[in-house]
């Protein structure tokens, strides 16, 4: 396996809306990263993932594009965004940027021009059908609730929607339009960013005939992600996209893949195929869900964590790679969701970071979670801004009359605004995040949890970060040692080994608020150096039996 920039980085997504406001209007805004670029590079990442600052109407958030080549006005102009990158490049830090081609904004020129007429010279950037039967094209359900496709009366046709009704999907099938992508990619490539998040690209190849999918019980629409999820040609057009758009360049890749699983993770990330170097893959963040999806809480268990990330370091261990993540601007807050977020918040979100920089793949932070960052919960749903969200509440609770407490719950469990609460800088009005009124409301408790008391603070979630990316980059072993699971059957512990050229670490993880013991194998020495852990732990412990205090971690190098 080749060694590679981007397997040895460390990746922070900023979600741009929610970072930091620079001219008190309430948004978010390129100015604002700028002057927080200081506190990144404290932190010790080393690349920056930006979610969209293309222009846009914002139906959802800015993951509706009407031009791929302007900045929102909201974020700034083109010459902050420069401004930006040559300040990041100056910091010795890289970019990636949003690529998000499955779908534009219904406001984007080639959709306007396509909804013109059936022979208007865009209509094939879209996907256009005749209904059937006095309805639908077909039966599939859009990921934000209700049909995926939309009647439009002046040409007397629906039109595909995965999404929002705002954001009707681009027709991969035609070469124009692929052409049109390529040249986007090279615009933003020549300017000299450092690679491409590719949002839900294995969406972009559909199944010829857009087939009805098998209804669920009482449903009217139905998933239809077997029809459009790593689809017939998906592979023909991520490498066609290398060939015509990243080949030239050196960069890393990242897709956002739900739906994929391992044999298919390997194709697409295999270093001889050349699609994407990495993939994002929802196994681990859909283990809370029942079997009506999302919003259909259960509890998470702890073995089907363990043997969920086992099961994808072991099958991507010789080809392709493992992007880490717990959470991110589509996911719930990663020490609420996946721990205990009350009085074990502090150990428990160093605990899930150990967890997530001790493992083989690139790991990924988003925005907040270096400081332990929660979930939230406004009284009302007037409080809360994200279309999927909204769309959710108002087909369960408006149209279908659902209990609104049980929906509320779901919302504060799984909402996407959970991780979009403003960043919560210092303990002033609004978090520091901004002078004027917050397009979203901050989470009330950033009086304790903001960056300047973490920064203070010598102990802090933040400077154990800072502790784990940099041992990150002084001990090869944590990036390219292979991993062999300890105590398989355990219900609390997830302990692993890491082994790289002569050297073993071993990592040990109580997910619990109980003092398991962890017991080490009998072919391991019973001494090692504490590289790092989340309580004090006395020098030269016998490591053949540990009692761990709850939600400890602890990272030893063998001798």
């Amino acid at each position: 396996m080749s060694k590679q920039w981007w397997k040895e980085a460390v990746i922070y997504q900023i979600y741009p809306r929610s970072f930091k406001d620079s001219n008190g209007d309430g948004v978010g805004d390129i100015n604002g990263i700028i002057s927080k670029l200081d506190y990144l590079k404290e932190l010790g990442i080393d690349v920056i993932w930006l979610s969209p600052v293309y222009q846009s109407p914002n139906d959802d958030n800015g993951y509706d594009i009407s031009d791929y080549r302007g900045i929102m006005d909201e974020f700034g102009t083109m010459a902050d965004w420069e401004r930006l990158l040559a300040e990041m490049h100056k910091r010795g830090l890289k970019l990636i940027m949003d690529l998000v081609v499955n779908h534009s904004s219904d406001e984007h020129a080639w959709f306007v021009e396509s909804r013109k007429s059936k022979d208007n010279p865009y209509r094939d950037y879209y996907i256009w059908r005749d209904g059937k039967e006095g309805g639908e094209p077909n039966n599939w359900e859009s990921c934000f609730s209700g049909s995926a496709w939309k009647y439009d009366e002046s040409t007397d046709q629906y039109f595909l929607h995965l999404f929002s009704q705002k954001q009707p999907d681009l027709n991969w099938e035609n070469p124009k339009l692929r052409e049109e992508v390529y040249d986007m990619m090279k615009f933003w490539l020549d300017k000299g960013i450092d690679g491409f998040r590719m949002d839900v690209i294995n969406f972009i190849s559909k199944v010829d005939g857009l087939p009805d999918a098998e209804l669920p019980d009482g449903r009217k629409f139905a998933p239809g992600g077997d029809y459009y999820m790593n689809g017939p040609k998906i592979h023909d057009y991520l490498q066609e996209m290398n060939e015509k758009a990243l080949s030239g360049y050196d960069v890393m890749t990242v897709g956002e893949m739900p739906g994929v699983n391992v044999e298919e993770a390997k194709l697409y990330t295999a270093e001889d195929r050349s699609e994407v170097n990495m993939v994002f893959q929802f196994e681990h963040v859909d283990l809370d869900s029942g079997p009506g999806g999302k919003w259909d809480l259960r509890p998470m268990k702890m073995s089907a964590l363990r043997d969920s990330f086992t099961k994808w370091q072991k099958g991507l261990e010789h080809e392709g790679w493992n992007s880490l993540y717990l959470n991110n601007h589509d996911q719930p807050r990663m020490v609420s969701r996946f721990r205990n977020d009350k009085e074990y918040r502090v150990e428990s979100a160093k605990m899930l970071a150990t967890f997530l920089h001790t493992l083989k793949g690139t790991p990924y932070i988003y925005q907040g979670e270096e400081l332990g960052m929660t979930n939230v919960r406004f009284d009302s749903i007037e409080d809360y801004q994200d279309i999927e969200t909204l769309n959710m509440y108002r087909e369960k609770v408006i149209e279908n009359g659902e209990d609104q407490d049980l929906v509320m719950n779901s919302i504060y469990v799984k909402g996407r605004d959970n991780a979009r609460t403003p960043m919560q800088w210092d303990d002033s009005e609004h978090g520091g995040f901004t002078t004027g009124d917050p397009w979203l409301k901050v989470n009330p408790n950033y009086t304790e949890i903001n960056a300047e008391k973490a920064m203070e603070d010598p102990d802090s979630v933040f400077h154990y970060y800072r502790r784990l990316i940099s041992l990150r980059k002084e001990y090869p072993i944590m990036v390219y040692g292979s991993y062999e699971l300890l105590m398989p059957d355990h219900d609390r512990i997830y302990a692993y080994t890491r082994k790289y050229e002569g050297q073993t670490m071993i990592v040990m993880l109580n997910f619990s608020s109980e003092n398991p013991v962890f017991k080490l194998p009998s072919e391991y020495e019973s001494a090692g150096d504490l590289l790092i852990g989340n309580y004090g732990v006395e020098a030269g412990t016998d490591l053949r039996e540990v009692e761990l205090r709850p939600y400890e971690a602890r990272v030893y190098l063998m001798k």
